[in-house]
């Protein structure tokens, strides 16, 4: 990917996990994961993707998830509808949900939440009607498709959310931090995703409200 990127856009930065920043004064700048979602890679579970973003400034304006094995690709522009390639074909677009009680939420991990997080999460967690473990990017390409209304996770790097928030948004949805603001390079690693904008302020008031007593 990078060899390509080089050969097209010479003067665009490229920003890997693997081999770091290149061109680090170029304005545009693509971000790249070739795996994201190892462990899903390496058990053999069809939810890893390759995830390609291009950044202006600090604002994605193109992202791209890619599910080699099922042979799915979502691919995100700002300003533009959210474009989805599949065997089976598909309508794009989150569904309407603006009632947590009829979400369904969705995290990668436990692990990501260890610490201060999983608290946050489980407040969230009981207002929905369901959550799952698991999904990695692919996740965020079904709350596109209308599968899932909303992503609560942390530990994110800038590889991991960038390419996914053309996708979201191009989609219907929204993808900020869990304040509801904007995702930057320099945040948190904090990342929620839902499908139904109208979720957006209810989910952020139960991720910032310590007075809900937990068992």
């Amino acid at each position: 990917m990078r060899a390509v990127l080089r050969e097209r856009f010479p003067d665009h930065g490229i920003l890997g996990e693997e081999f770091g920043l290149e061109q680090p004064h170029s304005a545009l700048r693509w971000v790249l994961d070739p795996i994201d979602g190892t462990r899903a890679f390496i058990t053999g579970r069809p939810t890893f993707g390759v995830l390609i973003a291009l950044l202006d400034g600090d604002r994605p304006i193109l992202g791209v998830i890619d599910q080699p094995v099922t042979g799915e690709r979502w691919v995100g522009a700002a300003g533009r509808p959210t474009v989805f390639r599949g065997p089976m074909g598909g309508h794009v677009g989150c569904r309407p949900c603006s009632a947590l009680g009829n979400a369904e939420l969705s995290c990668t991990s436990p692990e990501m939440l260890e610490g201060g997080d999983m608290p946050r999460w489980r407040r969230l967690a009981a207002k929905v009607r369901r959550n799952y473990w698991g999904g990695d990017c692919y996740a965020y390409g079904l709350l596109a498709l209308g599968q899932i209304d909303v992503i609560a996770e942390s530990d994110m790097k800038i590889w991991d959310w960038a390419p996914l928030v053309a996708v979201v948004e191009g989609a219907g949805g929204r993808v900020t931090d869990w304040n509801g603001d904007p995702l930057r390079p320099d945040g948190d690693g904090r990342v929620l995703a839902v499908g139904d904008p109208a979720l957006l302020p209810l989910a952020v008031a139960e991720l910032n409200n310590p007075s809900v007593a937990l068992p």
